[in-house]
């Protein structure tokens, strides 16, 4: 059965076992359950069922793996022929979370 899950500012479209990298759940460690209800769409094939905005009464449920940091992206501001120049770095939190069931 698929699923088409709204999470942290993102939509995926998940089966179970999948293994998703989304933005960090707050207050939550590796190996927590986290809930997620806004499910967009839910099902396979005919028996699909879409939402309005989300469908009733379904729910998916995951296992955090892991919390970590993503990759370091660079970010330069330059202004030619004023002496500006500024760089940054930045390293977005992520959550490592595998999808366990669905509920429809």
């Amino acid at each position: 059965m698929k699923a088409v899950i709204k999470t942290q500012g993102r939509q995926f479209t998940v089966t179970e076992g999948d293994v998703l990298f989304v933005n960090r759940f707050k207050d939550t460690n590796a190996g927590d359950s986290v809930s997620i209800d806004t499910v967009l769409a839910v099902g396979e094939g005919e028996g699909m069922t879409f939402g309005a905005p989300t469908v009733e009464g379904a729910s998916v449920s995951a296992t955090i793996l892991e919390n970590k940091r993503g990759k370091k992206i660079t970010v330069i501001k330059k202004k030619r022929r004023k002496g500006y120049r500024l760089k940054q770095g930045h390293r977005q939190e992520i959550s490592v979370i595998k999808i366990d069931s669905i509920q429809s």
